[in-house]
């Protein structure tokens, strides 16, 4: 979704990636993302890698991609895409980097590349015995 700036003004989500930081592109994210003041914030519940009958795979892969899919149907029902991600945080449960070469896929595939801010948590556990990643993120559309 392309909108116009004037003169300095955002009047669209971007993402920025300063100088004087480093590239995290090939680590699927951005370091800033601006919104225009009046955009309507979308703040879902954290969203799981279950299905809808409650049934979780034991594979991260499919956990990550059912999350994903989990979040865009959260998203739609207040009319707003992945596209309208500007921050997530991801938390995974034993976090090591064949999870993570599994996530730089998925969000090239979602987000190709314009990639939202995000932060990548390990954490021991999450809510449901073999729960194994949580995608929580704040989307913004314009009123």
């Amino acid at each position: 979704m392309v909108r116009n700036v004037h003169a300095g003004e955002v009047d669209e989500l971007r993402f920025i990636n300063p100088k004087g930081l480093y590239d995290p592109r090939p680590n699927a994210y951005s370091h800033l993302a601006i919104f225009p003041a009046g955009w309507r914030m979308i703040l879902p519940a954290g969203q799981g890698g279950e299905t809808e009958d409650g049934i979780l795979s034991e594979d991260f892969g499919t956990q990550l991609r059912q999350a994903l899919t989990n979040t865009a149907t959260v998203l739609a029902a207040a009319d707003a895409t992945m596209a309208d991600v500007a921050k997530f945080n991801l938390l995974i449960v034993d976090h090591n980097e064949e999870k993570f070469a599994v996530v730089r896929q998925e969000f090239d595939r979602i987000w190709g590349d314009r990639k939202p801010a995000w932060t990548l948590i390990p954490v021991p556990a999450l809510a449901l015995k073999g729960m194994l990643i949580e995608i929580d993120v704040i989307a913004v559309v314009p009123r």
